[in-house]
């Protein structure tokens, strides 16, 4: 019989919707939350609504931002001809940690995938070609990941941009550092080769 107090219960039903948090995560972070003073509990609910309610997409590259234009958009330092295309807000996070890419992003929010009925119109492939269309960029940098839906991806945009005289570049993908080869997967070992360069 179970003996869950039915708030705890509606807790851990709630966030264990959220990706990566399993049963026993979402119980466990329930009880935390129910042990918490009630102001801290109150504070977390509406940093989370007032969170959700102020994020919109970028109007010029899609990317998560509270005002119309994201930081990345605003910064005039950022190269306007250098394009990067990525699958969704996170990767541009990842992007930026990086601090070695001053170009700017166009964020699809999705892949083409058929088996889940996902195609370019489901996507912002449009909004993509009307910004190629400008002749302002000089250079599309694909990055969406290294698999099935995002290689394909990548493909169909590619066939798209070429013809706008648009040099089109594929992010490498390959053995990541400090790792050892006995320990890489076929296929990425086979992404290595390819995209292996001179010294």
């Amino acid at each position: 019989m179970n003996q869950q107090v039915e708030p705890i219960q509606r807790m851990a039903d709630e966030l264990s919707k959220l990706p990566g948090i399993g049963r026993k995560s979402a119980q466990r972070l329930a009880y935390y939350l129910a042990s918490q003073p009630v102001e801290s509990v109150r504070a977390l609910a509406r940093a989370l609504q007032e969170g959700r309610e102020q994020i919109r997409l970028c109007t010029r590259c899609f990317n998560y931002t509270s005002e119309d234009l994201c930081a990345v958009c605003k910064d005039v330092k950022r190269r306007e001809d250098l394009l990067c295309v990525v699958r969704d807000p996170r990767d541009v996070a990842a992007m930026e940690r990086m601090n070695d890419y001053h170009g700017l992003y166009h964020v699809l929010h999705g892949i083409l995938s058929p088996m889940d009925g996902i195609g370019p119109n489901d996507i912002r492939i449009r909004e993509l070609m009307d910004r190629l269309q400008t002749g302002q960029v000089k250079e599309l940098i694909l990055a969406t990941n290294p698999d099935i839906e995002g290689e394909a991806t990548a493909a169909y945009i590619a066939r798209l941009a070429k013809p706008l005289g648009v040099r089109v570049t594929r992010i490498a993908h390959g053995v990541p550092v400090g790792s050892d080869l006995e320990y890489t997967d076929e296929v990425t070992l086979s992404k290595a080769m390819e995209g292996r360069r001179e010294l």
